[in-house]
C-alpha cells in the first residue's frame, strides 16, 4: 500500500491539474492519502419511502421511474429549469434540476432510479429539487459516504476517486497491528477496514471498520506518548541537591492549600530523587493556586544553581507572572527576567545576554523563548502555563533549550480522568483539587433575554461600588445575522447602557497588540467594562472584576462557560455569573443548570463529556495532540481497547524496535512528524 502514497491523484481518471489542485487544498496528494480521506457521514438510501409517506423538510430516499415527459423551461439570465415526474407505482412526486443540460439524457424511461434529498410539501404534493440518483439494484450499497470538501470539488467526484483509489488497493495490504493482536481484540484487517469505510456492506460492517481505524489511530497515538515518555525515563535529570521547600513557603503570603502542597512534594520529589527527568502535568481548576506550585519548583531550581524557565501563551500573563514572581522573591538572591515579542530589540538583545551568561536564573517569557536566539547557560527546569495552548513540538523545542531539563506543564481546563491518559499519556499528573480559602463561591444565574437590562442594572451597580465587569458575546462575524457581532453590541452597550462609563471591546479579529493593550487598560482599572468573545477565556487575573455575562449562553460548552467564570472571584468581593439564554432545548436546559449548581470543573467536565463530547474543552484542536482524522474522544470502547493494546505491545517491546511492531513505528513517526526527537 505505501506505493499508492507515492501514486498523484492526477493519476485517477477524471482527475487532472485542476481538480488534483483542489484535493491538494484537503492536504490530499497521493492515492493513499485519498483513501485516508474518511467520510464525515453517510447517505442511508437502504429505506426508500413511499411517495405517499414523505415528510416534508426532511432527507429522505424515494424508489421509482419516470411517468411524464421531461419539460424544460428558459430562465432570465440565460439559465433554464427541467421539470420531471416520477411514480413509485401508487403515487408521483415532482422533480425540478436547475441548469443541468445532461439531465434529459442521463435519466431514461422504463428505469427504476433511487433519488434522495430533501423534500417538500403542500398542497399541489411532493418536490425534490435537484437530487442525487442512481438506478436502482438490489446488490448495490446502500451507505453512501459524504466527504469534507472544497469549493470546486463536489462530493460526486470524490467518490468516484475514491471507487478508483479502492480498485487500486492491493489484496494483501501491510497492516500496522501484528495479526495476533488484531484477532486478541477482535479487529478487522486494514484492508476491510479502508474498503468498508468508503463504501460499507452494511452499518455492521461500517462500524465494524470504524471502530478498528479508530482503534488503531488511538493506539498510535498512545504508542508515541509512551515512547516519548520512555525516551525521558532513560535519561538523566538535572536533578537538585538541596530541598528549599521550606525556605519558599516562608516567602507566601497565604497558608498554602492541602491539594498545593501535595503537588510541591510531587514536583520536588520528582526533582531531587527521580533518575530521570521530571515530566508532570499540574492540573487544578480555575483559581486553585497553580502558579504558586510552579513558583516552588522554580525557586528549588534556582537555589541550587540552575535556570528556569517560565512559558505563557499570552503577553500580558506572562507579564502577570513576571510580576508575580518578582515580588515573591523580591527579597531573595534569585534573578528573574522578561522576554516577550513586544520588547525592544536592545531589551531582548540584554535579556538574552543575561540568561546565556547565567545572570538570570528565572525566564518568564512567551513564544520568545523557544526561538533560536534564546540561549541558556544551564536550563534545568521548563514550566509552560495553560497546557492546552503548547502542543508537543512546542514543549520539545523549549526542553531542547538545556541538557534533559525537568517539564511541569499546568492547565486550568479539568479533564476526566477516563481521558487524561490518552489526552496527557506522556506526563504524570498532580490534581489540584482545593480552592484556597477566603475565595467566595460564584453566584451563577441563568436568565432569559427579557431580564437583560435589569442584569444591566446590577452591573452598574457593580461598577458603582469600585469593581468591573466582563460582558462576553459568542461571535463576532457580522453575517449571522441571529447574533449581534462584539463590535456592534459594544457600541450599543457605550451609547445606551454604559455612556456613563469606560467600555473597552476585545475579539480574536483585533491585531494581538490591540488586544494586550484592551486587556492591559481593564488590568489597571482604566476600564469599568469589557466587552469582549472568548479570547479573555485564558487571561489575566482582574481581582476587581465581580461579574461576568455571558449571553446566548446555549452557544458555549459547558468546559469553556467554566473557564470565562473563572475571570471573576478571584479577589475578596463576591462574584456573579450571570448566562442569559432564550433557549427551550431540554438538553440546553440541563447543561446550563449544571453551571448553576456546581464550581468544581471535573464535575462540569464530566458532564461536557456525556453531553457534548469533548470538543468543548479541547477546543479548535488547542490540546496540543496530533491530529486524528476518524477517532473521536467521547469514543471510549476504541479508546479503552486501544489503551489495553498498547500496554499489551510496549510490555513487550517498550521502544518498538522489534520487527513485528514495524508499521506502528512507522505509523508513529508520521503521526508524531513534528515532534523533534519522538522515534529515531
Amino acid at each position: 500500500m505505501s506505493s499508492l502514497f507515492e501514486l498523484s491523484v492526477s493519476a485517477l481518471k477524471g482527475v487532472g491539474a485542476v481538480k488534483a489542485k483542489l484535493f491538494s487544498k484537503l492536504n490530499i496528494n497521493s492515492v493513499g492519502e485519498l483513501l485516508y480521506h474518511f467520510p464525515r457521514e453517510y447517505e442511508d438510501w437502504s429505506k426508500p419511502v413511499p411517495i405517499s409517506q414523505v415528510q416534508g423538510g426532511e432527507l429522505c430516499c424515494v424508489r421509482g421511474k419516470l411517468s411524464a415527459t421531461m419539460r424544460e423551461s428558459r430562465l432570465p439570465g440565460n439559465r433554464f429549469m427541467v421539470r420531471a415526474e416520477v411514480s413509485d407505482g401508487f403515487d408521483a412526486m415532482r422533480l425540478v434540476f436547475f441548469n443541468n443540460k445532461y439531465i434529459t439524457s442521463m435519466l431514461k424511461y422504463d428505469t427504476e432510479y433511487l433519488f434522495y434529498g430533501k423534500a417538500s410539501k403542500d398542497l399541489s404534493g411532493v418536490q425534490m429539487v435537484s437530487p442525487e440518483f442512481r438506478v436502482f439494484k438490489n446488490d448495490e450499497p446502500s451507505m453512501h459516504p459524504v466527504y469534507a470538501l472544497t469549493a470546486g470539488l463536489t462530493n460526486k467526484a470524490v467518490q468516484n476517486a475514491v471507487k478508483q483509489a479502492l480498485e487500486l488497493l492491493p489484496q494483501k495490504v501491510s497492516d500496522p497491528i501484528p495479526e495476533d493482536i488484531r484477532n486478541e481484540y477482535g479487529l478487522c484487517g486494514l484492508r476491510e477496514a479502508i474498503v468498508n469505510i468508503h463504501s460499507p456492506a452494511s452499518p455492521s460492517a461500517l462500524a465494524r471498520a470504524r471502530q478498528r481505524l479508530a482503534a488503531e489511530e488511538f493506539l498510535v497515538l498512545s504508542l508515541g506518548l509512551r515512547v516519548l515518555r520512555g525516551k525521558n525515563t532513560r535519561r538523566k535529570g538535572s536533578n537538585i541537591k538541596v530541598d528549599y521547600t521550606e525556605d519558599f513557603l516562608n516567602l507566601l503570603p497565604f497558608k498554602p492549600t492541602g491539594a498545593q502542597l501535595r503537588a510541591m512534594g510531587d514536583c520536588t520529589r520528582d526533582m531531587l530523587h527521580s533518575v530521570s527527568p521530571m515530566n508532570r502535568l499540574v492540573q487544578g481548576d480555575v483559581g486553585s493556586g497553580k502558579t504558586a506550585i510552579a513558583a516552588c519548583a522554580c525557586y528549588n531550581m534556582a537555589k541550587n544553581g540552575k535556570q528556569a524557565a517560565f512559558m505563557a501563551p499570552t503577553e500580558i500573563l506572562a507579564e502577570q507572572h513576571f510580576a508575580t514572581l518578582s515580588k515573591l522573591f523580591s527579597n531573595t538572591d534569585v534573578k528573574l527576567g522578561l522576554l516577550t515579542g513586544s520588547c525592544t530589540a536592545s531589551a531582548k538583545k540584554e535579556i538574552r545576554r543575561k540568561l546565556s551568561e547565567g545572570e538570570i536564573d528565572i525566564i518568564v517569557g512567551t513564544h520568545a523563548l523557544i526561538t533560536d536566539k534564546t540561549i541558556f547557560m544551564s536550563l534545568g527546569l521548563a514550566v509552560t502555563d495553560e497546557q492546552h495552548r503548547f502542543g508537543v513540538s512546542q514543549r520539545s523545542k523549549l526542553l531542547a533549550k538545556g541538557e534533559t531539563p525537568h517539564l511541569l506543564v499546568m492547565s486550568a481546563t479539568p479533564i476526566p480522568r477516563t481521558l487524561a491518559l490518552i489526552v496527557y499519556g506522556d506526563l504524570d499528573i498532580s490534581i489540584v483539587d482545593e480552592i484556597p480559602p477566603g475565595r467566595q463561591p460564584i453566584d451563577t444565574l441563568l436568565i432569559s433575554s427579557d431580564k437583560r437590562h435589569r442584569a444591566y442594572g446590577f452591573i452598574r451597580k457593580e461598577i458603582d461600588k469600585g469593581n468591573a465587569a466582563y460582558i462576553v458575546c459568542p461571535l463576532v462575524e457580522e453575517d449571522e445575522s441571529d447574533l449581534m457581532a462584539a463590535e456592534e453590541y459594544a457600541a450599543e452597550l457605550m451609547l445606551k447602557e454604559f455612556s456613563d462609563y469606560a467600555v473597552g471591546i476585545i475579539h480574536g479579529k483585533m491585531k494581538y497588540s490591540e488586544k494586550e493593550k484592551t486587556m492591559a487598560a481593564f488590568a489597571a482599572g482604566e476600564l469599568d467594562l469589557l466587552v469582549a468573545t472568548t479570547v479573555i477565556e485564558v487571561g489575566v487575573d482582574v481581582p476587581r472584576s465581580t461579574i461576568m455575562m455571558i449571553e446566548n449562553a446555549e452557544r458555549f460548552g459547558l468546559s469553556q462557560l467554566h473557564q470565562l467564570r473563572g475571570r471573576v472571584g478571584r479577589g475578596e468581593g463576591k462574584s456573579y455569573c450571570i448566562m442569559v439564554s432564550d433557549s427551550t432545548s431540554e438538553n440546553t436546559q440541563r447543561r446550563l443548570s449544571v453551571m448553576c449548581s456546581t464550581t468544581d470543573g471535573f464535575k462540569i467536565a464530566d458532564e461536557d463529556l456525556k453531553l457534548r463530547g469533548p470538543g468543548d474543552f479541547f477546543g479548535e484542536r488547542q490540546h496540543g495532540l496530533p491530529k486524528l482524522s476518524i477517532a473521536e474522544f467521547s469514543d471510549m470502547d476504541s479508546l479503552s481497547l486501544s489503551q489495553a493494546m498498547a500496554e499489551d505491545i510496549i510490555s513487550e517491546s517498550p521502544d518498538l524496535s522489534d520487527d513485528k511492531y514495524k508499521g506502528l513505528r512507522g505509523a508513529v513517526k508520521r503521526l508524531f512528524k513534528d515532534t523533534e526527537g519522538t522515534m529515531n
